[in-house]
């Protein structure tokens, strides 16, 4: 399964394009996605994460985390895998295509040092939510971290407490500004979300909806980026087609969506991307 990113006019993110997996394909050729989990009573959001990386396409997908909190993911969830979380990150091997960090992690001083460890490993990774606010007050250090096969996808709050000195009435400006100095690509959220690389690349995804403002909405979203990066896509084009097809979910869905049935929707959005050949 191939997603080709595609636009119309020169910034504006279409629909994308998606061909059928071949034949003899197998789940470890599809990537392999770990999400960390939020601690106990705080599992909804890397679950919500989680299901949309399964959905979107990859072959694996593990959650990583306490024992207690993998309880709570034991009674909702049966696709996806889980394994507790030790000091060494060795449930991270050499076949973990691409990481999520930040929805519902709880923003202290041992996310901030998981994100680094993280970060050390050199894989594609989405950063998210507690993993961005968790460097507020020490933003260089994650800078200096980071590469470009790093996704950050802040909304305007989590833009203004990351990047504090960059103004945000120009959300492209923004964007393309915090991607140079992060080293990172970003998916700034919003209405009509912008997404921009460190050469200063960006696109503007202007396919969304209303509906879309609901608690979790994002950590699909963190779900649907890192499920793209665990198969292969670059970490610009992941973003933005992860922002078309969040929006497609949501004016397909409607009145009433709320993010613990958005992973229901995504088989009728990529059907709609499928083009033979």
């Amino acid at each position: 399964m191939t997603f080709t990113l595609q636009f119309t006019g020169e910034t504006q993110i279409a629909r994308p394009r998606l061909t059928r997996p071949a034949a003899d394909i197998h789940k470890y050729m599809r990537g392999h996605a770990v999400v960390l989990s939020g601690p106990a009573l705080q599992t909804g959001a890397s679950r919500l994460c989680a299901l949309a990386a399964l959905g979107v396409g990859a072959g694996l997908v593990t959650i990583l985390g306490d024992r207690r909190a993998l309880d709570e993911h034991a009674a909702h969830v049966t696709a996806i895998m889980l394994k507790e979380k030790d000091t060494m990150l060795s449930a991270i091997d050499d076949r973990v295509r691409a990481i999520a960090v930040g929805p519902g992690a709880g923003a202290n001083d041992e996310l901030r040092l998981l994100v680094l460890k993280l970060l050390a490993l050199k894989k594609p990774t989405l950063l998210d939510a507690d993993a961005l606010t968790v460097f507020s007050d020490q933003n260089t250090h994650l800078f200096n971290a980071v590469s470009d096969n790093i996704v950050m996808t802040p909304h305007l709050g989590e833009f203004a407490r990351l990047f504090p000195d960059i103004a945000i009435t120009d959300p492209v400006s923004a964007a393309v500004n915090a991607a140079r100095r992060s080293g990172s690509v970003i998916l700034l959220k919003g209405p009509n979300s912008v997404i921009a690389a460190p050469t200063g690349r960006f696109a503007i995804n202007t396919h969304s909806s209303p509906w879309l403002a609901t608690a979790g909405s994002g950590d699909v979203l963190s779900g649907l980026v890192c499920g793209l990066l665990a198969q292969g896509l670059p970490a610009f084009d992941a973003a933005a087609i992860a922002a078309w097809l969040h929006g497609d979910i949501g004016r397909r869905a409607g009145a009433g969506l709320t993010a613990d049935r958005m992973a229901e929707y995504i088989p009728l959005v990529l059907q709609g991307c499928i083009q033979e050949g």
